[in-house]
């Protein structure tokens, strides 16, 4: 696993993230996009960018499961205890969400796809951060996603606010996704 950026770089990027700006930001195994996930004109404002379905909804990431809580249901000991042995983790769970969770988080689903993270760089942004933040591949749909910087500044120039310095994860493909009942959706 690659060394988390700096502490001014992390600073930096939680400011434009409290300001409502998006960043660039390496994960295990891409570079990721992200915003503050209660910030409805930041997460619109990276659909448009990505040209992503405002539907599909997105992944939560979070430095420990207590920054997710308040976007889910509680979940029954025995299931906590089964997702708790694949956290901090490459593996994300679409879990129950709250029916206060915004729909610009869960799209047309009555769950929040959500993941701790085992990335120290991300790791420590949602820790400075107080809070989880929106993950979603740096690509424009139906693309490849990218673990390059310089293809990240290519695509999206001025159209994101900061590319947090550091190196992606270990990780051939993005992250798996399951279902609550072990259901794999996607493959890592």
């Amino acid at each position: 696993m690659s060394k988390p950026p700096t502490h001014q770089h992390l600073k930096r990027a939680v400011r434009i993230l409290r300001q409502g700006g998006l960043i660039a930001y390496p994960t295990e195994a891409v570079y990721g996009l992200g915003c503050d996930p209660l910030n409805p004109t930041a997460v619109y404002r990276l659909l448009a960018l990505k040209q992503r379905k405002p539907t599909k909804g997105l992944i939560l990431i979070a430095a420990n499961f207590k920054q997710l809580k308040p976007f889910l249901l509680p979940l029954k000991k025995k299931f906590k205890k089964q997702i708790s042995k694949t956290w901090p983790g490459p593996v994300t769970w679409l879990l129950p969400a709250r029916p206060e969770c915004p729909t610009w988080l869960t799209g047309n689903h009555y769950t929040l796809a959500v993941r701790v993270t085992a990335h120290p760089g991300c790791r420590e942004l949602c820790q400075m951060l107080h809070s989880p933040l929106i993950s979603t591949s740096a690509n424009f749909s139906q693309k490849r996603p990218t673990s390059r910087k310089l293809v990240i500044m290519k695509q999206f120039g001025q159209d994101i606010d900061y590319i947090l310095p550091g190196e992606t994860g270990t990780l051939a493909k993005p992250t798996e996704i399951r279902t609550q009942q072990g259901k794999l959706i996607r493959t890592g």
